[in-house]
């Protein structure tokens, strides 16, 4: 079925439903090639999510209800074909930062759901109010100082749970402030759990020499590792000796339970929802824009953004933890050929599955195990080069990076995220607010052109072209620039040229600003013609009223041909001048006809 022959009714749905627009063209082999990329991400995504959950300090289960619940939602909204949704590395240790002064287990569960539904709340707001493309101005070097910050208390995090140490220091004490505590007095060193987790780490590294070298790009070494611990767990019954295992988890799905609000609750944690709401959106959308670099779909930003937004403010109600966008499982997705987003659907539907059928070896599972696969995971979030690029390409992104990581691993991972977030806007807005000046010349060649510092200027016509977002955060360059041309005008100037061709999205602080300026040179008996005007410009200046006061003689619209608007403008100019000065053209003999022309 093709778009035209969609019924007008069913064309708003397909288009909010995107897993519904595939069916379309939705072939057999389509159907058997994302059966195949959702088992994939399945594989790897059961002892994610267990791994996920335990960053956060929750049981495993809730990092499985969300590889569930999360990534079948999110698919079927999802602008990408290929992105996962469901736990991820930074959502858990943002999270594991909200909750971790929380009280007991159940507190912290309650939180957690919480938490998934201001986070859902925050993003469908964020989607209806359609501000996704904001996203564009946080700087992707938050991204990169948030990962450096979460790889290094990840590690941190997961230490006590690969030495077997007992965790000490107050509930509300800082994070490092607990890790050297239990360092120093959580007991000694597990001899039987560090080698658990040290074999599992090992078992990895091996596992992924051999991938490569057999170029199997789809091994699923992290559950092949998890297993092979279990099996040996179970057979030396390494749990009675002292090794911390997962335990047993439900055999049953998540149901259905509305979430418990509390003004207390959402009060204490709306400012730890923001945060990972906003980290959530940058980090599905990073994860979506790569992956449509390789396959060439165009993404829906808003459209990204209700995905996400559904999916976390669906799963509230399904005992999820919030999540999102997740970098292995979406490559995995991709390498593995799935085409569209009925591989997640497929993934989810095999991790319920599995949950079902075999949660009940979970409890064989050694902590350390998954502690091992958490660090390696860690040391893979940081890319090295990239993070070598941000730091050196300028120090806009520079500062950005450091200020984020180090205020992730010293104050909070919630405060690094809003501190980087804040910090691009902070430092995005005065480039925006940036306009430019340019001063052009009427040349001896018939030529309208930029002055250059050894060319005459004009006495009696300045002309001028302003460039840039003419709102309020570039009213002091545009205040600038407009004095420029004050200081610009002697007795003798009788007209003033200014192009406003590439002057944008002007309100009402920058009319304000050119309307003075422009009364100011009129006192003086000078013409003010304004040139390169388009629709928009035009529109602003006829309902502020500046373009009665000019006169429609003096306002030139942006022509179909190119910069004709600029010439006629000051072929007008010139008419009204009643005398030349010394370097004029006209005054040197060449003649202006009407084959003058712009030269930019």
């Amino acid at each position: 079925m093709t778009v035209a022959d969609t019924p007008q009714w069913l064309r708003p749905l397909l288009r909010r439903v995107p897993a519904l627009d595939s069916l379309r063209s939705y072939s057999v082999n389509d159907l058997r090639v994302d059966a195949v990329a959702g088992l994939s991400v399945a594989a790897v995504a059961v002892p994610q999510a267990m791994a996920y959950a335990m960053i956060a300090g929750l049981p495993v289960e809730y990092g499985l209800y969300t590889a569930i619940v999360m990534t079948a939602v999110g698919a079927v909204l999802d602008s990408s074909r290929q992105l996962i949704n469901g736990p991820t590395n930074a959502i858990s240790i943002a999270l594991l930062s909200a909750i971790g002064s929380v009280g007991g287990q159940d507190e912290r569960i309650q939180a957690t759901i919480v938490i998934a539904f201001l986070v859902g709340a925050i993003q469908l707001g964020i989607s209806f109010l359609r501000l996704g493309d904001l996203t564009r101005y946080i700087s992707h070097s938050v991204i990169v100082g948030f990962t450096a910050g979460a790889s290094i208390l990840l590690v941190l995090d997961q230490m006590k749970n690969l030495l077997g140490l007992h965790a000490v220091g107050g509930e509300h004490a800082h994070f490092l402030v607990r890790f050297w505590q239990t360092l120093a007095h959580g007991g000694p060193v597990h001899a039987a759990t560090c080698a658990m987790g040290a074999a599992s780490i090992s078992a990895v590294l091996l596992l992924r020499w051999i991938k490569a070298k057999l170029a199997w790009p789809l091994m699923p070494e992290f559950l092949i590792v998890v297993i092979l611990m279990a099996i040996v767990t179970a057979r030396f019954d390494l749990a009675a000796q002292g090794v911390a295992v997962v335990g047993d988890i439900p055999t049953s799905l998540p149901s259905f339970t509305v979430p418990h609000l509390t003004a207390p609750a959402v009060r204490n944690l709306a400012e730890s929802a923001l945060a990972i709401a906003l980290l959530g959106l940058l980090e599905a959308i990073a994860m979506a824009k790569a992956i449509a670099a390789v396959t060439g779909q165009r993404l829906d930003m808003n459209q990204q953004c209700l995905s996400e937004g559904f999916a976390n403010f669906t799963g509230s109600f399904f005992q999820c933890m919030p999540g999102s966008g997740s970098l292995t499982r979406s490559a995995i997705n991709q390498q593995a050929g799935g085409r569209t987003q009925w591989s997640g659907v497929v993934a989810a539907a095999a991790v319920a599955f599995i949950m079902v059928a075999f949660g009940s070896y979970a409890r064989f599972i050694p902590r350390s195990a998954l502690a091992g696969l958490l660090m390696l995971t860690a040391a893979r979030m940081v890319s090295i080069p990239d993070l070598r690029y941000h730091m050196r390409t300028s120090r806009f992104d520079a500062a950005i990076v450091t200020v984020t990581a180090v205020s992730a691993v010293a104050i909070s991972i919630e405060f690094c995220v809003l501190i980087g977030v804040f910090m691009s806007f902070l430092l995005a807005v005065p480039r925006a607010g940036n306009m430019l000046l340019t001063e052009f010349i009427v040349g001896s060649e018939r030529t309208i052109h930029e002055r250059r510092s050894d060319d005459a200027a004009c006495s009696r016509m300045l002309i001028f072209g302003l460039e840039g977002e003419m709102f309020f955060g570039a009213s002091a360059s545009l205040e600038h620039h407009l004095d420029t041309i004050d200081d610009r005008l002697g007795p003798e100037t009788q007209a003033v040229v200014l192009r406003l061709k590439r002057a944008r999205n002007p309100d009402a602080v920058g009319m304000t600003q050119l309307e003075r300026a422009v009364g100011r040179w009129r006192e003086r008996g000078v013409l003010v013609v304004l040139c390169g005007i388009r629709p928009g410009m035009l529109a602003c200046l006829e309902n502020c009223g500046l373009a009665e006061k000019l006169g429609r003689e003096n306002l030139f619209l942006e022509q179909p041909v190119r910069q004709t608007s600029t010439v006629l403008a000051i072929r007008h100019a010139y008419a009204h001048l009643t005398d030349l000065c010394p370097t004029c053209p006209k005054r040197l003999g060449t003649p202006l006809p009407r084959a003058m022309y712009y030269e930019i």
